[in-house]
């Protein structure tokens, strides 16, 4: 939850944004000051991702431009700080497929569960006629472009107590969602009650028994420490997660194209880092996590694929597009 200090920082941030444009253009171009918030803590690659941009931009403008770096919900949750870019208050976030369709519904279509296939599958949206027109869209009706999609991981299942190997095991689960309505229909295809919390609620709601379970990628249930509150892992590869790098579309468009440039290279090497991290990260953390105490369960992936396949593509479809899952599936 934003505190109001939170807000009125945000807000002053955006005061003294509207006060750099107003001053001479002389001025101007001696410090561009961004503020980028993040949702993950300050270990995880995504963060480490923005870190590493910031750097990289500072040193190749000679330190003109600073992005200052606020992780582990510091200006609120994901979608509070999607609101501020949108209504410019925040000039840069990072945030999934699934949550942007809170502005955008049809950008629910990315994150669908069981649509792609692995990484590079997911890195051929960038260039799909659909996702620039959604991008256009985005931009037009809610002031917020896509500049970069980033590989999140593969995200599975985990449980309390509760030893889970099929979706006939999920009957009356509650299970931890994002809240998105499409998450929310992939888990009641299983039986599982769907049960959405913000993200950094989660580690609390595990630890006190409100839920059942959870389901991110290992990357994450590792660096939000959720192996100290669920027993069970359930390799369920069920959805792979894209996350987009979020801007403030006026902003950006009012920067020199120069800066723009240096920007969106600085974008493109940071994304590549991390989606390289992370797949590396992906590889080891099962026996990572075997080691910090957790059962691994590697369960019939088909079993839980059919029932998803059979009811959620259909159920959004008019939202989507009439064969638009087919066609980034089959991309």
């Amino acid at each position: 939850m934003t505190t109001g200090f939170h807000r009125r920082h945000i807000l002053a941030g955006a005061a003294g944004l509207a006060g750099g444009l107003a001053m001479p253009a002389v001025l101007r171009a001696q410090a561009t000051v961004i503020r980028w918030g993040e949702l993950l803590a300050a270990t995880h690659p995504q963060v480490q991702m923005v870190q590493r941009i910031s750097a990289d931009v500072k040193a190749k403008s000679n330190g003109r431009i600073d992005i200052q770096v606020f992780p582990g919900g510091q200006l609120g949750s994901g979608k509070d700080m999607m609101e501020s870019v949108s209504a410019g208050a925040l000039q840069f976030t990072t945030d999934g497929a699934g949550a942007l369709g809170a502005f955008l519904p049809a950008l629910t279509l990315v994150e669908a569960p069981y649509l792609w296939r692995d990484a590079a599958h997911l890195a051929k949206v960038k260039d799909a006629p659909i996702f620039a027109r959604m991008n256009e869209e985005l931009a037009s009706r809610r002031g917020m472009r896509m500049l970069n999609v980033t590989y999140y991981g593969k995200r599975h299942l985990t449980t309390g107590s509760r030893h889970v190997k099929t979706p006939a095991d999920m009957v009356g689960f509650k299970l931890r969602v994002p809240p998105v309505d499409v998450f929310q229909a992939m888990a009641e295809a299983w039986g599982a009650r769907a049960t959405p919390i913000a993200f950094p609620e989660l580690y609390l709601a595990l630890s006190q028994g409100a839920v059942d379970g959870q389901e991110n990628p290992l990357p994450t249930i590792q660096s939000g420490k959720f192996f100290e509150v669920q027993k069970f892992l359930v390799l369920t590869e069920h959805i792979i997660t894209p996350r987009m790098i979020i801007v403030n579309d006026a902003f950006w468009k009012g920067l020199p194209g120069a800066d723009r440039s240096l920007l969106q290279a600085a974008f493109d090497e940071g994304a590549a880092w991390q989606d390289k991290e992370l797949l590396s990260q992906e590889a080891g953390l099962v026996d990572t996590l075997k080691k910090a105490g957790m059962t691994v369960v590697e369960p019939d992936l088909e079993a839980w694929r059919k029932p998803v396949l059979a009811t959620v593509p259909a159920k959004f479809e008019s939202r989507w597009g009439k064969g638009s899952f087919e066609a980034l599936k089959a991309l």
